[in-house]
């Protein structure tokens, strides 16, 4: 195997930082990726978090399986672990770069792009070919809180065993967005599943621990580690809606992600801070929050629910 020209023999544990590229006060920003490859052959598997900097629940997934040595003693294959791609977004607490662009959002990636671009790069031309499926960890973005789920690309039988086999409290399937490193991955044949846990800049046990849960089902199922997964029962969902302010004002949520709804069931309420009025927010079908809103002040028409079905 060979990672950034630097070549992993059967058996060895390596580190390895490849540069993506310097930032204006000249400091240098570069992947830093740990090879785990056993001795005897076997697929690859990549474990990745932080494509967006301020996802924390992702980095410390993969963080919390290297620290428990989950990759170390491998039956077969090898294990490519990420924690951290978005090291300039994990520093400045933000979703993006400087050039305001998301790398989940610039695969392929360009050599001489901006700064998201050659981040998107690196990890398509040094990382991606080697891997033959992955696991990409996120959370909710800004002030919205997910519950513990997989997204799969819909119709790819691969893509859906991992799914199936990571046995997260959801499953949901849909179209990979484009220029993301799913969408890429795929392209490239390479199944890569999304994991969505907690909100963005807090951490959250349960989703931390269904992660590396995740993983562990993952690898067993593969042969590369030692056990037997038992059974469990996911949700299964192949469609998803947006339940989005009615007005401006001050938010107090009722219902929150983890609970099933019915159409016209109050979901919370909006008022002004001045004690004139306020408007119900009600489920308009029957279905599952896997997604709510924390932010105590909304605009009108921000997402407040996502609700599966």
């Amino acid at each position: 195997m060979k990672v950034f020209s630097k070549e992993i023999e059967p058996g060895e544990h390596r580190e390895i930082r490849i540069p993506v590229g310097r930032l204006p006060s000249d400091t240098s920003i570069a992947i830093r990726t740990f090879i785990y490859r056993s001795k005897k052959d076997g697929p690859t598997c990549l474990v990745m978090g932080g494509v967006h900097g301020d996802e924390i629940n992702g980095v410390e997934i993969v963080r919390r399986a290297m620290q428990e040595k989950i990759f170390e003693n491998l039956n077969c294959g090898a294990v490519i672990a990420v924690p951290l791609v978005n090291v300039y977004g994990f520093i400045n607490f933000s979703r993006d770069l400087p050039d305001g662009k998301d790398v989940n959002r610039s695969f392929p990636g360009l050599k001489v792009g901006s700064l998201a671009s050659r981040v998107a790069y690196t990890v398509s031309k040094h990382i991606i070919p080697n891997i033959d499926f992955g696991l990409d960890f996120h959370t909710g973005g800004k002030s919205i809180h997910n519950f513990p789920q997989v997204r799969f690309s819909r119709n790819h039988e691969e893509s859906e065993e991992l799914a199936r086999v990571f046995a997260p409290p959801i499953i949901i399937a849909n179209k990979p967005i484009p220029k993301s490193m799913r969408h890429h991955a795929l392209k490239n044949g390479k199944p890569v599943i999304v994991y969505e846990g907690g909100e963005s800049l807090r951490m959250d046990g349960f989703s931390i621990q269904r992660g590396v849960e995740g993983i562990k089902r993952v690898l067993i199922h593969k042969g590369m580690l030692d056990g037997k997964n038992e059974p469990v029962n996911s949700l299964f969902f192949e469609n998803s809606t947006w339940v989005r302010a009615p007005r401006s004002g001050i938010f107090e949520w009722s219902q929150s992600a983890g609970s099933f709804v019915r159409p016209g069931e109050p979901l919370g309420r909006i008022g002004d801070p001045y004690c004139r009025d306020h408007t119900i927010v009600y489920a308009k079908r029957k279905g599952f929050i896997y997604g709510h809103n924390n932010a105590p002040v909304v605009s009108l028409g921000d997402a407040l629910y996502h609700i599966a079905y």
